[in-house]
Parts: structure tokens; sequence; C-alpha cells
């Protein structure tokens, strides 16, 4: 008889059940047309009526099942007089199917922490460029990202009326990544792939001192990274602080279990503890393969701006 399912399998279950909600919620505030929009520290950085709505959603229905993990959300909201309309309780039957690494079968719940971007690519959305948004719900344990849940909610939405929005990739490190193709960038090409509205002089000095072939600008560290895992870009370079834990956490995860690395820009790994400071502020450099080609050319310059 199989075993029952561990804390981390039925918590990577819910997850994906809740990010896949989430990316209903997203599309329907969109098709209402009220955004809600909120200015947070300026016009770079805004809430819209979607990360409210989803962040409740995720954190009070994952908080209802997993009362002990420490959840932490982008958005400052409380937790409490949800509306049961948000609460999402169905989990993915397939991922209960799988052989989670053993290494992870004694986890306790209190022993995990989950970091939550309910909308990453907020300003893209106001925008209407819509395929730059997804949702990201990370998984850490000993301050290691070890899975993570990238909702796509307007996958597809440029192939007609007729085409099925929306997909989600899930991986786990020591299990793999799944919902997705896995490709790679030809061998010789440098396809860097950057921030589109937090570009400065540092972020532009990072990238022309890697030689690039093209440079891609794109909204969503989730968006980048699926990037980077669907053959688009070889390496995401952001030479800046302004991402936060929660930004890197679910990619991070996903990235690793198909092989690939992200650190900051010294090539120090993030930690997600739950009493880490929130903001990365040493800047992200991540790639599928060739980690190192990249890691060498960062400047001096720009290792010195960026403090860890």
């Amino acid at each position: 008889m199989a075993s029952s399912p561990t804390v981390l399998m039925r918590l990577m279950a819910s997850a994906y059940s809740v990010a896949h909600r989430a990316g209903t919620i997203v599309r329907n505030v969109m098709t209402g047309g009220d955004l809600g929009i909120v200015e947070k520290c300026g016009p770079s950085d805004l809430q819209t009526k979607a990360d409210r709505l989803v962040q409740m959603s995720i954190c009070a229905s994952l908080a209802r099942k997993f009362p002990r993990v420490t959840i932490i959300g982008e958005e400052d909201l409380p937790s409490h007089d949800v509306d049961e309309e948000l609460i999402e309780d169905g989990q993915c039957e397939e991922i209960l199917k799988k052989a989670f690494p053993p290494q992870y079968s004694s986890i306790k719940e209190e022993e995990l922490v989950v970091w939550v971007d309910p909308l990453d690519g907020t300003k893209e959305y106001t925008e209407g460029l819509l395929d730059h948004v997804t949702v990201l719900i990370g998984i850490a344990y000993e301050g290691k990202a070890i899975a993570g849940v990238i909702n796509q909610p307007f996958y597809n939405y440029e192939a007609g009326a007729d085409a099925v929005l929306g997909r989600t990739i899930w991986g786990v490190l020591g299990l793999g990544a799944f919902g997705f193709q896995l490709k790679e960038v030809p061998a010789g090409n440098h396809i860097i792939t950057t921030t589109r509205s937090h570009s400065s002089k540092l972020v532009n000095d990072c990238i022309s001192a890697m030689n690039p072939d093209n440079v891609v600008r794109v909204g969503g560290a989730g968006n980048k990274i699926i990037q980077l895992i669907e053959g688009k870009a070889s390496a995401y370079v952001f030479a800046s602080p302004g991402c936060k834990k929660w930004d890197t956490c679910a990619p991070e995860a996903i990235l690793h279990a198909v092989g690939g690395k992200l650190t900051d820009i010294h090539g120090n790994p993030f930690h997600y503890n739950k009493e880490v400071k929130h903001m990365n502020s040493a800047g992200v450099l991540a790639t599928l393969r060739n980690f190192d080609y990249y890691a060498s050319r960062v400047p001096e310059s720009v290792k010195q701006a960026l403090v860890p």
C-alpha cells in the first residue's frame, strides 16, 4: 500500500490548485474592467484589485489547511475575514501521485515558509501586457527554495477566442519541473532577459559587459525564469536592488529543479527563512546553463555598488 502523502506533497498539491484559482481571479478582474489601481511607493510600484484578491485567496486557503506553515505575501493585507468565495480547498491529484524525494519525507509544517507574490508584473498587467503576468507561490525549507508554483493567467491569450487561457508550472528540487517543455537557447547564443520598467545605468552597464547578442526587456521575475526554461533567453540579469524574496522563491525552485542556477549578482545564494529581509539588495543573476560564463563577466564596479 502506498504511504500517505507527506506535508510537502500535500502543500504542493494545494498550492497548485490555489494558483490555478488565482489565475481565474486575475482574469476575472481584467474582464470586469475596474482594476482598482493604487500606487504603493510610486508610479512603478502599483497594486490592483487582483493583487489584493489573489493574496487573500492564496494566504487564507493555504493557512486554513496548513495552519503552522509561515506564509509571507507581498501585499500588506489582513488575513482574516476573507470571503468564502475566495477559498480554494482542492488539491492536484497528479502531484500526490509523484514520488517525492525521500529527504523531504519528515518535514514538519512549522518548518516550511511560503513566499507569495499574488501578481508578479503588476505594472504590465495595468498596461495590457498580459503575457508578462504570473502568480508565484514558493516553498522554502531550512532557508532554501525547494518547491514552487508559477501560474500564467493569460498564457495563450493571443491564440484566438477559442484558446484555453492559462497554465500552471510547478517544480520540486530533486523531482523535476512540470507543465512546460524544457528548451535551451542554441549553443553560442547569448540572449539576456532583464527588467522592462526598472532599468538604470547600473543594469545596462552590467548587461553591456556581457556582450549579448540580444536583450529582451520584459516584466515580472516569474516571466523571466519561464523565458530561461523555454529557450527564449539564456540569462536573467538584474543588477539592481528591487526584487524581493516573493519574486524569486518560486522561480528559483523551478529553475534549480531543472539544473539551472539563480543567485544574487555576486553569485551568493538567497536565503528564504521567515526572519530574512525581504529585499534582494544585490540584484539577481540566473541561467539555465553556463552560469559561470555570465557570472565571470559582471563588472567589479557593479559588484561594489550592490551590497548583499
